[in-house]
C-alpha cells in the first residue's frame, strides 16, 4: 500500500474506504471490479491503483481498517472498562451503531469477507479473524464471575452465542437499506440484553 493514501484529506480517505466497503459487500471478491470502486469513490481507476497496488491489497486493507475502527470506537465508548459482560456489550453496541452511521457498509463488508471463499484472501482473513476473536473472547471471559450465572453454564459457549447473535443483528440492520435510527437500534438491542440476563443470570433466592 502506498503510504501517500494517509496524506489525503480525511474526507477523501473516508470516501475511498466507504466505496470499497460498499462494492465488496455487494459482490464476491472476484466479481468486485476496481473500476466500480473508483467510480463510487469519485476517483480514477489509475489513482486507486496508485494507492493500492492491486485488489487483494485494497481488500485486506479494508478488513484491517474495519478491525481498527471497531477497536477505536470500542475504546472511545470505554467498553474495556465496563464492570461486567452485559455493560460491555451495551457500550459496544453504542459504539458500533455510531460507527455504522459513518461507515454504513462496513458491517456488511466484514460479514461478507468472513464467508469469502476465494483462495487469494480467505486464509489471511480467517487467520486474522481468529486472532481478533480469541483476544476479544479472552478479555470478555476474564470479567465473568461464574457465581453470577446459573449453575453449570458453559460461559465460553454463552459468550460465543451472544457474540454471534450480535453480529447477526448488525448484519440484519445493515441489509435494511434504511437510514439508521440509533435510538431504535439501541432499544432493540437493550431488549436482547434483557432477554439474555433473564436466561443466563442466577436468580436471587
Amino acid at each position: 500500500m502506498n503510504e501517500k493514501f494517509y496524506t489525503l484529506p480525511s474526507e477523501k480517505q473516508q470516501r475511498i474506504t466507504n466505496a470499497g466497503f460498499r462494492i465488496f459487500s455487494q459482490n464476491s471478491y472476484k466479481k468486485s471490479p476496481m473500476q466500480e470502486i473508483a467510480n463510487e469513490a469519485g476517483i480514477s481507476k489509475s489513482l486507486l491503483f496508485h494507492y493500492f497496488q492491486n485488489k487483494k491489497e485494497l481488500y485486506l486493507f479494508l478488513w484491517d481498517k474495519a478491525a481498527d475502527l471497531t477497536i477505536e470506537y470500542l475504546t472511545l465508548w470505554h467498553c474495556y472498562e465496563a464492570e461486567n459482560l452485559f455493560e460491555m456489550m451495551e457500550r459496544g453496541m453504542h459504539a458500533k451503531i455510531q460507527l455504522m452511521c459513518i461507515y454504513p457498509d462496513m458491517a456488511a463488508f466484514a460479514m461478507k469477507a468472513f464467508y469469502e471463499k476465494d483462495p487469494a484472501i480467505c486464509g489471511e482473513i480467517q487467520k486474522s479473524y481468529q486472532l481478533h476473536f480469541n483476544r476479544k473472547a479472552t478479555n470478555a471471559l476474564m470479567r465473568l464471575n461464574p457465581d453470577d450465572f446459573i449453575p453449570g453454564l458453559d460461559l465460553r459457549m454463552m459468550h460465543r452465542q451472544m457474540y454471534l447473535m450480535s453480529v447477526g443483528y448488525m448484519w440484519e440492520i445493515s441489509q435494511r437499506g434504511e437510514t439508521l435510527d440509533a435510538e431504535i437500534l439501541m432499544k432493540d438491542f437493550s431488549e436482547m440484553l434483557s432477554f439474555w440476563k433473564n436466561v443466563y443470570l442466577r436468580k436471587e433466592p
